[in-house]
């Protein structure tokens, strides 16, 4: 038998559908969508948000529904706002369009609305729930819950390695300065796991590597995913001396999408670079080991607006991500392979966590399957409380 909560579950899982339409096209705002359902339990309006369009998806709705929202139901993923932002406040649309019921996933984290859209509802006297699938809301936004409240970007992990945690053979030192295309190493992970990598880079605002990964494997580190997206997908490299060769792929194709950020800005390979339409930051120095203060990266990335950071860096960056405590989730694929060998190139290099009860602890563990490989995303901080 069908009951009500399953019938608000279908109506909130489209809506859902519809926000996720918006992902690399709302940030630095949310993914939102909207659907409303009329008496006969027919959806006569729907909206999905993004950025450029300007109007959120809840008064896309209502405008396409037009009278029929009149004593309609509302489902949306996230608490509509009721403040004035960009566009006037969304709580006074559906009063005004009298929706008489509102089923919502979660409570919007920004601090500007946090459980104030569903007051302004009920006093207004909107019958208002929210909770249900909250979970998969709160996994599609979490970007933006991190952003919104810290104004620093989320930060992911990624790494793809062996069974036995390498990520790379022995460095071969008879390899030229950057690597000749066509002859890249073969890859650890298949096709599948490959294909994955480039829907997370969608979902993201910007990818950041070390230099050393650039003159070892001459990546282009862009958005292969072949999804619509706002904004191009920002390339930060770490180069506390800018080492970044100018005939690299990634000066080739810089189009004011490369950022460098360095320690060091030497003036003569600076205006080098930003002659190649790259940009260069330089940031304070982490007093160890002379590259750029891992917090100080996060902090400028925000004053950019980014609200989400993968890093596919190498063990030394990697090492710097875990060690400052920046990361927020890891997304490490394994492929059934074993290196072994003392001189193959670990997940995380540095000087490790001195116990284990020091070690980094994972929680909230998915484990995903791709071909042969398998991958494991988990999180190091909640980004809805840290």
């Amino acid at each position: 038998m069908t009951t009500s909560r399953d019938i608000d579950e279908g109506f909130l899982r489209r809506a859902l559908d519809l926000a996720a339409h918006g992902v690399g096209l709302t940030s630095p705002n949310p993914c939102v969508g909207a659907v409303v359902v009329d008496a006969n339990r027919t959806i006569v309006g729907s909206g999905s948000h993004t950025y450029d369009g300007l109007k959120h998806a809840e008064i896309l709705a209502i405008q396409q529904a037009g009278e029929k929202a009149r004593g309609a139901t509302l489902y949306i993923n996230l608490e509509p706002c009721s403040h004035q932002g960009r566009t006037a406040p969304c709580t006074d649309a559906i009063i005004a369009a009298r929706i008489s019921r509102v089923v919502a996933s979660m409570q919007d984290p920004n601090p500007l609305v946090s459980g104030q859209g569903f007051a302004k509802l009920r006093n207004a006297g909107v019958n208002v729930s929210c909770g249900v699938l909250e979970e998969q809301a709160k996994a599609l936004n979490e970007s933006f819950a991190k952003y919104i409240r810290h104004h620093t970007p989320l930060v992911t992990l990624k790494a793809a390695m062996t069974l036995d945690g390498k990520i790379a053979p022995p460095p071969d030192r008879s390899l030229s300065p950057v690597r000749v295309p066509g002859t890249r190493a073969p890859w650890i992970t298949g096709e599948s796991a490959r294909a994955h990598v480039q829907e997370l880079r969608h979902q993201n605002d910007a990818i950041l590597v070390g230099v050393g990964t650039v003159i070892a494997d001459d990546p282009l580190l862009t958005d292969r995913s072949g999804r619509p997206r706002r904004r191009s997908l920002l390339r930060v490299i770490l180069d506390s001396r800018l080492r970044l060769p100018l005939n690299s792929r990634l000066a080739k194709t810089a189009q004011d999408d490369v950022l460098v950020l360095c320690s060091f800005a030497e003036e003569k390979k600076k205006k080098q670079l930003l002659k190649l339409g790259i940009r260069v930051q330089q940031l304070p120095t982490a007093t160890s080991d002379g590259h750029p203060e891992m917090p100080a990266v996060l902090r400028y990335l925000g004053e950019l607006q980014i609200t989400s950071l993968m890093i596919e860096g190498g063990a030394m960056v990697n090492w710097a991500a875990l060690s400052t405590g920046i990361v927020d989730k890891l997304f490490l694929y394994y492929a059934p392979r074993i290196l072994a060998g003392t001189a193959s190139v670990p997940f995380a290099g540095g000087a490790g966590f001195t116990s284990v009860n020091d070690a980094a602890c994972v929680k909230s563990i998915h484990l995903h399957q791709f071909g042969e490989d398998f991958a494991i995303e988990g999180y190091l901080k909640d980004p809805y409380t840290h």
